[in-house]
Formats: structure tokens, C-alpha cells, sequence
């Protein structure tokens, strides 16, 4: 039940920071690669509080981050 959580609040972030980078769409790409290192360690932070183990905590975050970005591609691709 724990990665499931994780999981969720991941995808919240995950989803704070698309929003986040539409937001700054004229920002340059160093802005938007450190928010983007920003987001993740709060994501890591997150899920390492709630798993309690980095190793799982960094597996979760991986593979929430792929199918956060992997669903995001196909949407907008279906959307242009």
C-alpha cells in the first residue's frame, strides 16, 4: 500500500511541474533543468519518508517518472 501512495503523490508532483514548466515556457533550459532536479529531489524526499528505504524510494520515483513522462508524450501527441 506504501508504493501505492508513493506512486500517487509522485504523479502529483510530476504533474506540479508540467504545469510549473508551462508556466515558464520562455525560460531558458538551465531554469528549467534545475526546476526539474528541484521536483525530483522533492519527489525522492517524499517517497523516501514514506517507504522508509532509498533503494525502493529510488526505484519508485524512476518508474513513476517514466510512466508520468511516457503518458504526457502520448497525450500530447494525441492532442497535435
Amino acid at each position: 500500500m506504501k508504493v501505492y501512495i508513493v506512486m500517487l503523490l509522485q504523479f502529483i508532483i510530476w504533474s506540479g511541474f508540467t504545469f510549473i514548466e508551462w508556466l515558464s515556457k520562455h525560460d531558458q533550459l538551465i531554469y528549467k533543468v534545475i526546476m526539474f532536479f528541484v521536483f525530483f529531489y522533492l519527489a525522492f524526499l517524499i517517497g523516501n519518508y514514506v517507504t522508509k528505504s532509498v533503494r525502493k524510494t529510488l526505484f519508485i520515483t524512476a518508474l513513476s517518472l517514466v510512466i508520468y513522462t511516457s503518458f504526457h508524450y502520448t497525450m500530447a501527441q494525441f492532442m497535435h
